[in-house]
């Protein structure tokens, strides 16, 4: 049987017995690390709607054309590879872009969609000293201008033939 005797903090203390209090702090840690790691390997998107593979494209896509595209690899912090589409958008249309939705599609040998991403255009401001990337919202696109863009992908399905994908617009934001 265990006795209580005082703590000279003031609280009481189990003689003989087990402090679990480090214990469930340990395993309170471990909970919320295993969460963060989930929701960073995740990307965030959990909830993310995929839009279908027929889904229209919005009627000004045909004034954006992507072109000069280039991919590339690159490995990450986590030893992981991540995978990068770049090329230029250019506005022929007669309104200025402040957003732009594109629906990246990578096929297998087979041509099956095996991979289906939709994310938003980011453009690249500067690549020197390193490489920065913001939203059109903060610098709209104008009719005749031309800007370059990079799309990022965490992961690609190990089933992708390896060559570039289909990117269509299916949402563009004007002013």
């Amino acid at each position: 049987m265990s006795s209580m005797t005082p703590n000279l903090e003031g609280g009481a203390k189990v003689t003989g017995g087990q402090n679990w209090m480090p214990l469930i702090i340990a395993v309170v840690v471990v909970l919320v690390a295993g969460i963060v790691l989930f929701m960073t390997l995740d990307g965030g998107k959990t909830g993310t709607t995929i839009a279908p593979t027929n889904a229209a494209l919005d009627p000004y896509a045909g004034n954006l054309p992507l072109t000069e595209l280039k991919m590339s690899e690159a490995g990450n912090m986590a030893g992981g590879k991540e995978t990068y589409l770049e090329g230029q958008i250019e506005n022929t249309g007669t309104m200025t872009v402040s957003g732009v939705t594109v629906q990246v599609l990578f096929r297998s040998m087979a041509h099956e969609v095996v991979q289906n991403e939709s994310q938003s255009l980011k453009l690249i401001r500067t690549r020197e000293p390193a490489l920065d990337l913001y939203s059109i919202a903060s610098s709209p696109i104008k009719p005749g201008d031309k800007r370059e863009f990079q799309l990022l992908f965490e992961k690609v399905s190990p089933d992708w033939d390896g060559a570039y994908p289909e990117v269509r617009i299916l949402k563009v934001e004007t002013k």
